[in-house]
């Protein structure tokens, strides 16, 4: 690395995931949402992000169908790495080395997102990006809590939590590659999300109000509200 070099961005779509509780009778990412994979609009989106240099697709190493089911994924800014593990977490983790395998150094910004929030948008991408990029720490999208929170013991209501200054995180979650990567490695597999890592290593990063359409397709019913949300 030249030094003053500027850093660039990297996406990066963990994608090895087999959704059970989608309960599509199959890895949730290649079910189809508007007539396409839901992966193929995750990644049509992040293509339009002119900052992004490239989007490595991490796939389970069994993964045969991603090229026949996807092939719009393709050219010089898409990579492709079979590295998937056991967990989300384990999956981002071998991403993040095969993208220093590719060349991305320690001071490049990595943004991770969930294959499964196929309703992105490039602007809120770019807006992520504006704000994190002289960030000492990165950040992630996210939105304020509108919901009460009930805390649950045996399926009744134990007490109810405040919901002030508390919000639902969403990604893109956008970190340096050398920071990202020992978080990730101290946290182990079973973290849930890249700001948490970073968080337990004693570092706060920045919340980016998000879009309540950014959601993550989770649910049976989710397909359903993705595709209407689509349609509009």
């Amino acid at each position: 690395m030249l030094i003053g070099t500027p850093p660039r961005c990297f996406a990066l779509v963990p994608c090895a995931g087999i959704g059970e509780r989608a309960g599509v009778g199959g890895p949730k990412q290649y079910h189809p949402v508007a007539g396409q994979p839901m992966v193929a609009h995750t990644l049509a989106a992040l293509a339009q992000v002119a900052r992004l240099e490239a989007t490595l697709v991490v796939l389970a190493p069994q993964d045969e169908v991603f090229e026949g089911l996807v092939p719009e994924h393709r050219g010089e800014r898409a990579w492709v790495a079979r590295c998937g593990g056991a967990s989300r977490a384990e999956t981002v983790a071998n991403g993040l080395q095969a993208l220093a395998g590719r060349g991305v150094q320690p001071h490049d910004w990595v943004l991770v997102h969930d294959a499964a929030r196929c309703l992105l948008q490039p602007a809120w991408v770019d807006r992520l990006i504006d704000a994190c990029w002289d960030d000492e720490v990165g950040g992630l999208l996210a939105l304020p809590l509108a919901d009460t929170l009930k805390q649950e013991v045996d399926g009744r209501v134990a007490r109810t939590l405040p919901r002030s200054g508390k919000w639902a995180a969403q990604t893109p979650q956008m970190f340096r590659l050398g920071l990202l990567r020992p978080a990730l490695a101290a946290a182990g597999a079973e973290v849930t999300d890249e700001s948490s890592a970073v968080e337990a290593l004693g570092h706060a990063p920045r919340l980016v109000r998000g879009d309540a359409r950014n959601l993550k397709v989770t649910w049976p019913e989710d397909f359903d509200l993705a595709e209407r949300l689509m349609s509009r």
